[in-house]
């Protein structure tokens, strides 16, 4: 988004970075908004809240309790408390925006992204009813994978204080092609964070390829001076939530497409799957 200012009689424009918060006014999307909210003062960005309703399918001639145009007021209604409630946590510090869509979930979302290119998408992890887990955890997840922009996912009870560490999450098989690094570099710079790069590959295994691509890594992520850890467990989504808990990881970035790592912890079924049992937000990046 450009917003512009007035200044010894001329407009000055300016670029600003967008964070978008979608929610779906559950208790775990509540703490995503405050966690985005509070990002946004860090990182100098604005904020845009979107909810995106879906009209009930009929399935027979009864009338539905409301209509479309209430469905929209409603919306409205409520993200604009949030944004006041917002504004009153950043003691009106943040620039807010409100927008309500219908549709499914994940086109509108993706329409939303490709037009305003947010800086980052913010959502909850997960739910706290059965039924939240199941409708929105399973947008989460899919948004994680597919989504082409920045997604991060707050676990519910996280707030935002700093990122001051961020972690990582990749093996060395053809890193080169599967890590954004200079979406990473901006990250780290805009935080002033420290990197640390968590290989999740096999400890002493030799591979001439991996090894190639694990010197080219290093080379473009010299700038940034990261730190390298092995992640020495057998179970890769447990070994790199224990690592960042025990090390303070305040950021946890995964690499979701054609990633072989992240494909299999979004599809097993353990009870501390990544995407949404982290104990950390976790950052889902596109190459």
């Amino acid at each position: 988004m450009v917003l512009c200012s007035w200044l010894n009689g001329t407009f000055k424009f300016k670029k600003m970075k967008t964070i978008l918060v979608a929610t779906d006014f559950s208790p775990a999307a509540g703490n995503a908004a405050n966690y985005a909210a509070d990002m946004a003062l860090g990182c100098n960005a604005i904020l845009c809240l979107l909810h995106v309703y879906q009209m009930p399918v009929m399935f027979s001639e009864v009338p539905l309790p409301v209509t479309v145009d209430e469905m929209r007021e409603d919306a409205i209604k409520q993200l604009t408390t949030i944004k006041e409630s917002l504004l009153q946590r950043t003691a009106g510090k943040l620039y807010i925006e409100i927008m309500v869509r219908m549709g499914t979930f994940f086109s509108e979302l993706k329409t939303v992204c490709d037009t305003i290119k947010p800086y980052n998408v913010v959502m909850g992890s997960q739910g706290t009813t059965a039924a939240e887990r199941l409708v929105f955890g399973s947008h989460t997840v899919y948004a994680m994978k597919h989504l082409m922009w920045p997604l991060t996912t707050v676990p519910p009870g996280v707030t935002f204080s700093s990122v001051k560490k961020i972690g990582l999450a990749c093996d060395f098989d053809k890193a080169i092609e599967r890590i954004p690094f200079d979406e990473i570099k901006i990250l780290v710079d805009d935080f002033k964070a420290e990197l640390h790069v968590l290989n999740t590959g096999k400890e002493g295994e030799f591979n001439t390829e991996i090894v190639g691509d694990s010197r080219l890594l290093r080379q473009k992520l010299a700038p940034v001076i990261p730190h390298y850890e092995f992640i020495a467990n057998r179970d890769t989504d447990e070994g790199i939530i224990d690592f960042a808990e025990k090390n303070h990881i305040d950021l946890l970035i995964v690499l979701p497409k054609g990633h072989a790592l992240t494909e299999k912890i979004m599809h097993k079924s353990h009870t501390r799957q990544l995407a949404l049992h982290s104990p950390v937000p976790v950052m889902a990046l596109h190459s």
